[in-house]
């Protein structure tokens, strides 16, 4: 399938670089990332569906920056490691690393599609009806989803913390 990678970009470039500042929180890191996002939409135009390529462009864009964070992280660790100074400073505080070790036990188990919906309700604050319509899922589905996470990771959250 060919695709217009022009039409896209510039249909869809807002949303994704919206995505990417706000997961990096960095202008110039956000507008590399979304860079991405539409080079790997060469590669993948079989995946896009017609009538919602939002949901796609937008997990590509979630992975790519949730990529793109562990990378970071993995290099100053690495550079802290050898005895170097770190690219960046990483808080080490005990309450840093409890929580994030709470969001890889609550979400690692995850699918990569409730994952997006929990960032896109949680830390995007969107609406139901507008996961669904990026999502290509009904308003009573991402519901159903959220519920559901939201249980599993009462779940986990209550294990780990004994």
């Amino acid at each position: 399938m060919d695709i217009d990678i022009t039409a896209y970009y510039e249909k869809y470039a807002p949303m994704v670089i919206r995505r990417c500042r706000r997961m990096l929180g960095n202008e110039e890191d956000a507008l590399d990332a979304a860079q991405d996002v539409f080079v790997a939409l060469l590669g993948a135009a079989e995946k896009l569906r017609g009538l919602y390529p939002s949901s796609f462009l937008y997990t590509v864009a979630t992975n790519v920056c949730l990529n793109r964070i562990r990378q970071k992280k993995r290099r100053a660790e690495t550079a802290q490691d050898a005895g170097e100074l770190p690219l960046i400073t990483i808080d080490r505080g005990y309450d840093r690393v409890e929580a994030n070790m709470i969001m890889d036990t609550i979400l690692l188990p995850e699918s990569e599609s409730t994952r997006t919906i929990c960032f896109m309700y949680h830390a995007d604050g969107m609406t139901l009806k507008e996961i669904g319509k990026a999502m290509g899922i009904s308003v009573a589905g991402v519901w159903k989803r959220l519920r559901a996470f939201k249980s599993r990771a009462k779940i986990a959250y209550e294990g780990e913390k004994r």
